[in-house]
């Protein structure tokens, strides 16, 4: 049988942690892609990459294959040591491995599947996740982006409209390439809301912030709100305060499945910075006749 530095193979140290070997395996998955790559025997190289890859993914796998020792050079004639069957389980022993090589050893043993078999197995590619910004209004009408895979190829995304902050949209086999037949993984496109000057988003419900003049919170008034489809006039009911959440149906952003979140007016009370004379007249008049006590609790 002959031996399979897999730690060399993804060109990482034996003391490597999962993502550094997660890390190598995909910078050498990119290069070696049959479907890619131009690099000579590409094709031998993906499968012993992805052959290295499993093992050492896998905790008990690795183990196994620790157990080996680490005194082989690539390619070099080795039997397993003697109690590594009793240890590890499986259908071979030492005086069975005629013709056998190493990742076929594991396949034997049940490690890569159902003893016996000697076939490499396939398996799925990895999933992507890429972060997609997006501008509220883009969110709201739908938009496109153009997605640079690791792989070197790209493609055109299709963002539905009423995409929402955080939310994940997934694209079926638009991953990682699978591996002897296996199926290729997904994509997910993880969107972020670009700040707005006027809308916090939550989910698909918006916040506008409206300030009110004192007299219209006192009252009453018909006001002019902009929406994500235009200006419309909301309704101020008399003795309004500050703080208070005005609720307008229909206006936040668009749902996939039909209809829209709401859209909910935050009142607040615009004090003006400078007076006129007149308006100083006013405001002490009101102060003298007023009986209204805004602290009356406090007594």
């Amino acid at each position: 049988m002959k031996y399979k530095d897999y730690y060399k193979i993804l060109g990482v140290e034996r003391s490597a942690g999962e993502d550094e070997i997660k890390k190598a395996y995909r910078k050498l998955a990119r290069k070696y892609h049959p479907d890619v790559s131009k690099e000579a025997n590409a094709k031998e190289k993906f499968q012993d990459v992805s052959e290295a890859y499993e093992t050492l993914r896998d905790k008990e796998k690795r183990a196994a294959y620790d157990s080996l020792g680490s005194g082989f050079r690539q390619g070099q004639d080795f039997r397993p040591p003697p109690d590594w069957f009793d240890r590890f389980g499986g259908g071979g022993r030492a005086e069975d491995l005629h013709g056998v090589d190493l990742g076929e050893l594991f396949e034997s043993m049940g490690l890569f599947g159902r003893a016996g078999r000697r076939s490499r197995r396939s398996f799925a590619g990895e999933d992507y996740e890429i972060p997609v910004r997006l501008t509220l209004e883009e969110a709201a009408s739908g938009a496109e982006r153009t997605v640079q895979l690791e792989s070197g190829s790209s493609f055109t995304a299709r963002i539905p409209r009423g995409a929402t902050d955080g939310q994940r949209l997934r694209l079926r086999g638009k991953g990682g390439a699978g591996v002897n037949g296996g199926p290729a993984g997904d994509l997910y496109l993880t969107i972020a809301l670009e700040p707005h000057s006027l809308y916090r988003p939550s989910g698909h419900d918006l916040d506008i912030e409206v300030p009110l003049a004192p007299w219209e919170a006192a009252l009453g008034a018909e006001v002019q709100i902009p929406t994500l489809e235009g200006r419309v006039t909301m309704k101020v009911p008399a003795g309004s305060k500050a703080g208070q959440k005005l609720r307008l149906a229909g206006k936040g952003l668009p749902k996939p499945g039909g209809g829209a979140g709401d859209l909910y007016a935050l009142l607040s009370i615009a004090v003006p910075a400078t007076l006129t004379e007149a308006e100083t007249k006013l405001y002490e008049q009101l102060r003298e006749s007023s009986r209204f006590d805004p602290r009356a609790r406090f007594k």
